[in-house]
C-alpha cells in the first residue's frame, strides 16, 4: 500500500490467482467486487480507522448501491492496482470511487466503479439518519490523507 497518495488515490496491489478466475483463466466478475471492498478496508486501516474499530463502536457500513463498468478482463497471473478514494459526502451516503488498472508499461483501466455505503446502528439494525461523529472523523481522516 502507498503511504501517501501522490495521485489522489489509495493504491491496493493485487495479483490474479487461480481462485479468482473461471476455467478459461479470466477473472470472474464477482472477484472485482471483493477487491473493491479489500481496497476500501485497507484504505481505512491506513488512515488509522480499521473497520473492526467501527464495528466495536456499534456501526456497520453496508453497501446500498454499486455501479461497476467492466472495460477489460484481467487474466490469471496478471498484476493490477485497485485505486480508491472517497468522494465528497452526499447526505448520509459515503461514496467510494474505484479504478482497477493493469501495471504493465502502459497501464489500462480494466474496471471503474462507485460503491455507496450508509451507516447502520448494529443494535437497532437501522440506518443512522445523521452521520455519527465517529464516522465524520473517519471521513476527515480519509480526506486529509488525500489532501495535497
Amino acid at each position: 500500500m502507498t503511504p501517501s497518495p501522490p495521485n489522489g488515490w489509495f493504491d491496493y496491489p493485487i495479483r490474479v490467482q487461480p481462485h479468482h478466475t473461471d476455467y478459461g483463466g479470466v477473472v470472474w466478475h464477482g472477484t472485482y467486487i471483493t477487491w473493491l471492498e479489500s481496497a476500501r478496508v485497507e484504505c481505512l486501516r491506513t488512515v488509522g480507522m480499521p473497520f473492526e474499530s467501527l464495528v466495536a463502536l456499534g456501526y456497520d457500513l453496508p453497501v446500498v448501491d454499486l455501479e461497476i463498468r467492466y472495460r477489460q478482463s484481467l487474466v490469471l497471473g496478471a498484476s493490477a492496482i485497485v485505486k480508491t478514494r472517497l468522494a465528497p459526502i452526499s447526505g448520509i451516503r459515503l461514496n467510494w470511487l474505484y479504478q482497477i488498472e493493469t501495471v504493465d508499461p502502459s497501464p489500462r483501466i480494466c474496471v471503474s466503479a462507485r460503491v455507496s455505503l450508509v451507516t447502520v446502528d448494529m443494535t437497532s439494525r437501522k440506518v443512522v439518519r445523521r452521520v455519527p461523529p465517529e464516522i465524520q472523523d473517519m471521513v476527515k481522516k480519509v480526506e486529509s490523507y488525500f489532501a495535497p
